[in-house]
């Protein structure tokens, strides 16, 4: 047997894939950890909302179809409060549409907004094919943990809770939020 018969593939990186930061209600200021994550990864790529300020799960989602066809590569998105909504809500679209080939290979759901307070619970409920994260709080004023953790069971996603950091935005004093960054990282060795 030869060495190159034992050499691993190499891990996955950042740079192989495009990454779509999907913001919640109000976007996320310069100091929220999305933001930062985008000052640090030029090449995140940020969805842009017509209103920030109004939750339209179906336009969200339609804004983030029209995002994912301008470019075919596989795609991370990395989410916050009703972003989450909306990524779990266009992929469910996009299965509907016949597509087990769609872009999005694999989604880290920080702090997701309850759908009950939205009533978009039944436009959620889907099992996500991919690999996914939530991250949650134990003091989310938008979800409280147990109900993050059964929304994580729901989508077939993976579940953290990071304590007491409330909407983990930027009241929560998470900086560049490095810990956030190596789960980033983690999720995409699960890529198959």
């Amino acid at each position: 047997m030869s060495l190159s018969s034992h050499v691993s593939p190499a891990p996955a990186r950042l740079s192989d894939f495009r990454v779509l930061v999907a913001p919640g209600l109000s976007d996320s200021g310069p100091e929220h950890w999305q933001s930062r994550w985008q000052r640090l990864y030029p090449a995140f790529e940020r969805v842009q909302q017509d209103d920030w300020e109004t939750p339209d799960l179906p336009a969200w989602s339609q804004r983030l179809g029209e995002v994912l066809a301008r470019d075919g590569r596989p795609t991370v998105i990395v989410a916050h409060s009703f972003g989450c909504l909306t990524t779990v809500q266009r992929t469910a679209a996009l299965l509907a549409e016949g597509g087990s080939a769609h872009p999005i290979v694999a989604a880290l759901l920080v702090a997701p907004a309850d759908p009950a307070k939205f009533s978009v619970s039944s436009a959620v409920r889907h099992r996500l094919p991919y690999p996914a994260l939530v991250v949650g709080s134990d003091n989310d004023p938008w979800m409280s943990a147990d109900r993050a953790r059964h929304w994580a069971e729901a989508w077939g996603a993976q579940f953290r809770s990071i304590g007491p950091r409330g909407h983990i935005n930027s009241e929560s004093g998470l900086g560049d939020w490095t810990q956030g960054q190596q789960w980033l990282l983690e999720l995409l060795e699960q890529i198959p």
